[in-house]
């Protein structure tokens, strides 16, 4: 099959994956989206309340909120206290969670097949009828500080917080997710129940479930669930557009920056803006992250820990977005080989910008990410967050079939043209450990 478009003004769709699975879409006319994939055979379900908004998109006085409201929706709402909701996904075996990331939220549950009912009304009353508690509010403000606290304290965090500032500078999308110490300091909660209030309405929200699922049954649920929550699905309305996926024009925020930690490994990264969400050369960055930093059989790894034994942790990445992106290279090595290490991984980069790649490092990446795939989609959860891309990311759906396709296209000039744009782009360079500036004085 081809890929498939989910437009906001088509308000049903059905089709077949690869596999035998059936993927349905509707748009409920409150604006409400429920997307389904229905795997034959599948005794358990993977479900999802998600809205487009992220840390990006918080204004001044709401810096925090986004993260703070993923704390606050699990403390109770008109029916159901903090523990009765705990209770409730514990006493059919299941698994709840949440997570914020910087361009959308979302609400998720793993249950038998038989509780889907339960995990749709328990999540459902969540978003739409939290309390958002005064006295839960500043506990959980507390826990808050807490998980930043507990984040600082992890070094490699801290130099991924630091790098993505470093390269995306004041664009939005160079926030930390969870806020700061400040902004969950000084957030109100007025200010978090007014973002609540802006964004977590029918046309903001996404339902996605995979797994032994009917779509007309999950609907109905979601339909059930949100008017007895409060919500009025009577009032006509169009889901929000999708965020526009086109590279924004963004300067980088800083070329070095060293963070002084008495640690005994220095965690250094080095990178630039990558590429967004939907750039069509994603899938030979695909083979270039892998054959540059990807696994054990990487040139990374194989030339700064298997050779040398330099390094334990090494590899490569690339974070998109709708309009921005970080491409970086990640070693975590003694402050005394620091310097050695980042020249070894800037050299790895610029051999496959000048000479390319070899035509069996191509077929071993092709078949890495062919069998990652494939066993990745083999989850229910995987196939759920599959549908949440498709729908609030670049509104169109590749199953597994059309992912190998592209990916078994990339050529050897493909990846090596990718790697050349790389390299000629401003670099960042962001260190975390008992080191400073000087050791990358020959970098910058």
């Amino acid at each position: 099959m081809s890929e498939v478009l989910f437009p906001l003004d088509q308000s049903d769709l059905s089709f077949t994956a690869s596999g035998g699975s059936t993927v349905r879409r509707s748009i409920l006319p409150s604006g409400v989206r429920v997307l389904t994939e229905h795997m034959p055979g599948a005794q358990s379900v993977s479900v999802s309340f998600s809205v487009a908004v992220g840390s990006r998109d918080e204004t001044d006085g709401h810096f925090g909120s986004t993260h703070f409201l993923e704390h606050l929706l699990f403390k109770g709402t008109k029916k159901r206290s903090a523990l009765e909701i705990a209770v409730a996904f514990d006493s059919v075996g299941g698994s709840s969670n949440a997570s914020t990331g910087k361009e959308h939220t979302s609400y998720y549950a793993r249950v038998q097949d038989k509780a889907l009912p339960l995990a749709v009304d328990v999540i459902g009353d969540m978003l739409a009828s939290s309390l958002i508690d005064p006295k839960e509010f500043e506990n959980e403000r507390t826990v808050i500080l807490e998980e930043l606290a507990m984040n600082d304290d992890d070094p490699q965090d801290v130099a991924h917080e630091a790098f993505a500032q470093a390269v995306l500078g004041d664009h939005p999308l160079g926030r930390p997710i969870g806020g700061t110490n400040e902004t969950i300091s000084a957030v109100t909660r007025d200010a978090v129940w007014g973002h609540y209030q802006d964004n977590y309405r029918p046309q903001d929200l996404v339902i996605a479930a995979a797994g032994g699922v009917e779509h007309g049954q999950l609907i109905h649920l979601v339909e059930t669930a949100l008017i007895e929550a409060g919500w009025d699905l009577n009032k006509q309305a169009n889901p929000v557009e999708r965020r526009l996926l086109h590279p924004a024009r963004i300067s980088r925020g800083t070329e070095l920056k060293v963070i002084q930690r008495p640690i005994a490994q220095a965690n250094v990264l080095l990178g630039m803006q990558g590429l967004v969400a939907d750039d069509e050369r994603r899938y030979a960055m695909g083979i270039l992250n892998t054959v540059l930093g990807g696994g054990m059989s990487s040139r990374m790894f194989q030339e700064i820990r298997e050779k040398r034994g330099l390094a334990y942790s090494v590899y490569s990445f690339n974070q998109g977005y709708s309009d921005g992106a970080y491409f970086g290279l990640y070693a975590g090595c003694s402050p005394a080989k620091t310097a050695e290490v980042t020249r070894l991984m800037v050299a790895e980069l610029e051999k496959i910008a000048t000479d390319g790649i070899r035509q069996d490092e191509l077929e071993l990446a092709k078949g890495n990410i062919s069998g990652s795939l494939a066993l990745k989609y083999e989850s229910t959860m995987a196939r759920m967050n599959r549908l949440i891309s498709a729908e609030i990311v670049n509104g169109e759906f590749f199953d597994l079939d059309d992912s190998l396709l592209h990916v078994n296209a990339v050529t050897l000039a493909d990846v090596q043209n990718l790697a050349t744009d790389l390299i000629r782009r401003e670099r960042s360079i962001v260190a975390v450990g008992d080191l400073d500036e000087s050791t990358f004085a020959e970098f910058i």
